[in-house]
């Protein structure tokens, strides 16, 4: 009946069909996964990527908070994940363009492989780009953000009040936890630039990631017929 004969079209699809078929399914998701991030509060509003206080300044951000200074705190976490959200749906052409020059192997590689096959594909085959053509792109937003001005003020009410909640605590215990002297480490527009570009990157894989899984769960998010051909075997 009609399932042997659906079943061996599938098996006969040409080369040419599962490559494209593949682009197709890649470009979707590349799509989507920059065009959300580039949202407004794409980044900050998203559990999965949103951007955290570097790691070296959290101890500094935990005394910061306590001593009432979450607006500090937040504005230049949001400040950050803002810059990030500006650079996203610009990198959307260095995917469109590893995608271009996958060929049959990578194709038939990306098709039999992990379920994160094809974002595995984008690491290998954009991340040097990606962190050239991003880290420009960072650099202005942060500056349009003014990302530096909110770490500042940040810095700011640390050396303030974070300190002095230390010195004046009778959380001794959590005063020892940081040390006699909390401090704050020394960060560079460089380290913060470099930061922010690694953790817009990350960002942008694992969104890739999550629409390759589903194109691979589910045929009716493969929009078109070429797509339930080479995924909805």
């Amino acid at each position: 009946g009609s399932t042997a004969k659906s079943s061996t079209a599938t098996s006969t699809l040409s080369n040419d069909t599962i490559t494209s078929g593949l682009r197709e399914a890649l470009q979707n998701g590349v799509k989507y996964a920059t065009t959300s991030l580039g949202k407004q509060g794409g980044y900050l509003n998203n559990a999965l990527v949103k951007i955290p206080m570097p790691k070296n300044l959290q101890k500094a951000e935990t005394l910061v908070r306590k001593a009432g200074g979450d607006k500090v705190a937040d504005n230049f976490i949001k400040s950050m994940n803002s810059a990030a959200t500006k650079a996203a749906p610009k990198t959307a052409n260095i995917f469109i363009k590893a995608i271009k020059n996958m060929n049959m192997d990578d194709a038939k590689s990306i098709l039999s492989g992990k379920k994160d096959a094809a974002t595995e594909y984008f690491k290998t085959h954009t991340d040097k780009d990606l962190t050239t053509l991003i880290a420009p792109i960072v650099k202005t937003s942060m500056k349009d953000n003014n990302v530096v001005k909110y770490y500042d003020a940040f810095n700011g009410y640390y050396q303030q009040y974070g300190k002095k909640y230390v010195e004046n605590s009778t959380l001794v215990s959590f005063a020892k936890k940081f040390g006699a002297d909390a401090y704050m480490p020394d960060v560079s527009e460089k380290n913060l630039n470099e930061y922010v570009t690694k953790k817009a990157i990350d960002g942008l894989f694992v969104m890739i990631a999550k629409e390759e899984a589903k194109i691979r769960e589910n045929p009716v998010a493969q929009t078109t017929a070429l797509l339930k051909k080479v995924f909805g075997k």
